[in-house]
């Protein structure tokens, strides 16, 4: 495998994995660095809500090792609340607010909702949002509308050598086609049938199988995968992490064996 595979969590910040998978006791603080040391990146879900003051970026990018790297979700107010009409500033600016974090931003997530079916005016919503994006940076692209799941659609993707994400929730289509020279997949969940975050709660073996599978097929075709779990997925999402790392032959410290012995974090 020559390609760069990144494997981590969506997000980092979770009461429920103190304990489990930090130290006992340990502060907010701390925890980035802790995470930084057991992973080599992260997806960014606060940035859907707002983009960070430069401060908190600076912030991000210091406690994190050299090679780190954030994929950042993209403001709800371009995907959502503007379907990816005339954004070019929105989307600028965001990137810019991200300029802090270096080389160690990763792709852009742009997460579209289930209701953002594929029309002339959205495809060509699509079109332009591709053509306006800043160069060098990458954009990976979810759609929740089956109707998205189109040769043309495809190609305007590959035309901007953007990626279409690999997506497994609910019943959505996992369509496992490659635009770009990188992939970007996500494992969601049901937000009902999971409540806490300490251990795996479902058992996600044949899953597990079949996107190991399909990633081995894949990692020809690219230079760099992202790959991000959620909580809901199974039920611990740095434990899923892990085994899907174990899978693809990547070693991943024991989170338990950097704990500090003695004093709490």
């Amino acid at each position: 495998m020559s390609a760069r595979i990144r494997l981590g969590c969506q997000g980092w910040s979770y009461p429920d994995w103190v304990g489990t998978f930090y130290p006992p006791g340990a502060r907010q603080e701390h925890q980035l660095p802790f995470y930084g040391r057991v992973f080599d990146t992260v997806e960014l879900d606060t940035t859907f809500y707002r983009a960070p003051r430069a401060t908190i970026a600076r912030s991000w990018a210091r406690h994190t090792p050299a090679d780190f790297s954030f994929a950042a979700k993209v403001p709800r107010a371009i995907t959502h609340d503007a379907g990816l009409a005339g954004v070019k500033d929105a989307l600028e600016a965001f990137v810019r607010a991200l300029d802090p974090l270096g080389e160690k931003l990763g792709p852009l997530l742009v997460q579209m909702p289930a209701a953002f079916r594929r029309t002339q005016d959205t495809e060509r919503a699509l079109r332009r949002f591709l053509a306006d994006a800043p160069e060098g940076v990458r954009i990976a692209v979810e759609f929740r509308h089956a109707s998205w799941h189109a040769a043309p659609v495809y190609e305007a993707l590959a035309a901007r050598r953007a990626c279409l994400a690999w997506t497994e929730w609910r019943d959505l289509p996992q369509a496992t086609v490659v635009t770009g020279d990188f992939l970007y997949v996500r494992w969601l969940g049901d937000r009902e049938e999971i409540l806490r975050y300490d251990r795996v709660q479902i058992d996600r073996a044949a899953s597990f199988g079949r996107w190991e599978a399909a990633l081995r097929r894949a990692l020809p075709e690219v230079r760099e995968v992202f790959g991000y779990f959620n909580n809901h997925w199974a039920g611990h999402s740095p434990a899923s992490a892990a085994e899907m790392r174990r899978r693809l032959g990547l070693a991943t410290p024991d989170p338990r064996a950097l704990w500090p012995q003695g004093e709490l974090f």
